[in-house]
């Protein structure tokens, strides 16, 4: 439970300083690549370090309870956007405005405590042997053709319908998502019995749910990467925490019979403290402000006698902050204007031509 609560919270500080790195290349005039800065990486080897410490958590604690303490990440992406915020409020605005954000991470904390106290114990070494005897069980059989029907099905309506609904989209991750949690926790199991002695490296099955690992997990890449393009992330942060911990929850539960020894009590307070975190997260995530659309805007830097237009959403605005020199490279307001010659009416003398078919009577006072 440790490994897992500590690898989500250096995965939460990793994007962070990730997306530190990009919104100060983006404020300044450096032409680096993101990759180029000792600020990504950073965030980057924190990331794999996070990412290692969940990984090796499966192999020794329940499936169960270690998906649903990624909440624990989202307290801690609340807390790091604050900070990274340095807004100034008065006492009544701060808690107007960051009320909700507080009750939803006590409420994620305690729902946190309740299915860590009451959630399974009991734990099985995952050799081999163990692995190949639950992947060849009914329950499993069954609810894995269930899966495969469902899945079909809502791809088809997604795909051939244009079903665009969020819901759909991150019930395609969830079913990816229960099947990545069990074969993640038979890899890892199998690499640590490895490391300890007992070689499992040579079994078929170690490498039947690597490469199962491997596809799951960049199908889902794919299904977040398409409905970030057409809803909010904080709500596709919400809807998929849920989605996934029920989906992961009933994989462990079906595929490692982790319930089993459990008598009801325990298995009702660990559901009610699952449902307290899922309400915390909402409460969070909901609390979020949501990103300002991107507005086309004119630059004054010429590229052959012609200003420039930004019209695409990878370009950072600049803020007007009263300033008259809005949307120019360089702030010009302290210089002093160029007198306009005074031009009288009476001493034009404008011969009409084919460019210009207006007599100088025509001509309005401006």
């Amino acid at each position: 439970t440790l490994l897992a609560i500590f690898g989500n919270l250096l995965v939460s500080i990793a994007v962070s300083i990730q997306k530190h790195s990009h919104v100060v290349l983006a404020g300044t005039k450096d032409q680096r690549q993101f990759y180029r800065t000792k600020t990504w990486w950073g965030g980057f080897v924190l990331m794999l370090l996070g990412e290692g410490l969940l990984f090796v958590s499966y192999a020794f604690a329940p499936l169960s309870l270690i998906t649903p303490l990624s909440a624990v990440s989202v307290i801690a992406s609340c807390i790091l956007g604050f900070l990274f915020l340095r807004e100034k409020w008065k006492p009544k605005e701060f808690l107007k405005r960051y009320v909700l954000s507080f009750l939803g991470c006590v409420l994620t904390v305690g729902g946190t405590y309740l299915f860590v106290t009451f959630g399974p114990n009991s734990h099985e070494q995952l050799n081999a042997e163990n692995i190949v005897r639950h992947l060849i069980g009914w329950p499993f059989l069954l609810y894995l053709l269930l899966e495969i029907i469902t899945f079909c099905l809502i791809l088809y309506f997604y795909k051939q319908r244009n079903a665009n609904y969020l819901a759909l989209i991150l019930l395609l991750v969830a079913l990816l998502g229960s099947v990545t949690v069990i074969t993640v926790k038979a890899v890892s199991g199998m690499v640590v019995l490895s490391i300890q002695g007992s070689l499992q490296l040579t079994y078929p099955i170690f490498y039947v749910m690597f490469v199962c690992m491997v596809a799951t997990v960049v199908f889902q890449a794919s299904f977040l990467s398409q409905a970030s393009h057409l809803y909010d992330s904080s709500l596709i942060a919400c809807i998929n925490y849920i989605f996934s911990t029920v989906f992961a929850v009933a994989a462990g539960a079906i595929f490692y019979l982790e319930f089993s020894h459990e008598d009801v009590l325990h298995i009702c307070m660990f559901l009610l403290g699952c449902v307290v975190c899922f309400l915390g997260v909402f409460l969070i995530t909901k609390n979020k402000k949501k990103a300002k659309a991107f507005e086309p805007y004119v630059t004054m830097d010429m590229v052959k006698g012609v200003p420039t237009i930004h019209e695409k959403g990878w370009a950072v605005q600049p803020d007007y902050n009263g300033s008259f020199s809005y949307g120019a490279l360089v702030n010009s307001d302290t210089v002093s204007t160029a007198a306009v010659p005074s031009m009288k009416q009476e001493n034009l003398a404008i011969t009409p031509g084919p460019g210009l078919p207006y007599q100088t009577t025509d001509l309005k006072k401006d």
